[in-house]
């Protein structure tokens, strides 16, 4: 049974499922779809064109599908998802797309998001994303499945982190991170890859290995081209799906150079 405390707001044409908790003084906006289960601890605040999946909660203080922070944003009837099961703490932010980003702000299903993270227009989340305490995401910011993003890390708009990539906490990334790369640092660099990650996901020890042998041969200095050692890495680890991940994310189309690791390591 849904129940809606007498003290909170919900305006005329918001779209409210099935068993469904709204908690002291949320407010929910007239173009709000909130799946079944979902539950607004208090104070909770959802506007724009913004649909929470099933099962997600969300804590107090949150502010949720307000308009972005981009001056080129002119009232265009940009949207935010949040999948399902996704857990939104205390103070999140997150904003609608714009034109310029596809009109879209998307976050994936079984997402933690901690408090006071920050999460821009444009930006994608795959499932299973975990952003940590404070972190900040700039606009058009790409987030593959199962990838970490630390303590008060920031990411620069339209970067690309990879699936299961982990980033240190306090780090900002202004480049490209590989899926399965770990990066650290007051500059961030690529310091390695993310094992616990990987032994914790189920990947055997031959896609480990490859992986760990792989990734220092993609930007070794003096071997060729970047282009060249990607095609090299491809054609020795055939086969494998974990390097074919790092490779063809390497292929897609970014305006971002790579995370790499730090000169003469």
């Amino acid at each position: 049974m849904t129940t809606i405390h007498q003290t909170a707001i919900i305006e005329e044409g918001a779209v409210i499922g099935a068993d469904v908790e709204i908690g002291p003084y949320c407010c929910v906006g007239p173009h709000v779809v909130l799946g079944d289960g979902v539950v607004l601890k208090s104070h909770v605040v959802i506007d724009g064109r913004t649909s929470i999946g099933a099962g997600c909660q969300i804590f107090p203080f949150a502010s949720i599908g307000h308009i972005p922070q981009d001056l080129k944003y002119a009232g265009e009837p940009a949207r935010l998802e949040v999948g399902a099961n996704t857990i939104i703490r205390e103070y999140v932010t997150m904003h609608i797309g714009t034109e310029g980003g596809g009109m879209l702000t998307k976050v994936g299903d079984n997402c933690l998001i901690m408090g006071a993270a920050h999460v821009a227009h444009d930006c994608i989340l795959g499932d299973h994303v975990i952003l940590a305490q404070g972190a900040l995401l700039g606009g058009h910011v790409i987030i593959d499945d199962f990838a970490i993003i630390g303590g008060s890390a920031a990411i620069h708009q339209f970067v690309r982190i990879g699936a299961h990539a982990m980033i240190g906490g306090m780090s900002p990334v202004e480049r490209d991170v590989i899926p399965y790369g770990s990066v650290s640092g007051e500059r961030a660099v690529l310091a390695g890859i993310n094992l616990v990650g990987m032994k914790r996901r189920g990947y055997g020890r031959e896609d480990i290995h490859a992986v760990r042998n792989a990734w220092p041969k993609l930007f070794a200095e003096g071997s060729g081209t970047l282009q060249e050692r990607v095609e090299q890495v491809s054609t020795e680890y055939e086969g494998l799906a974990a390097i074919a991940e790092i490779i063809d994310f390497m292929r897609a189309d970014t305006s971002r150079a790579f995370c790499q690791p730090k000169t003469g390591s």
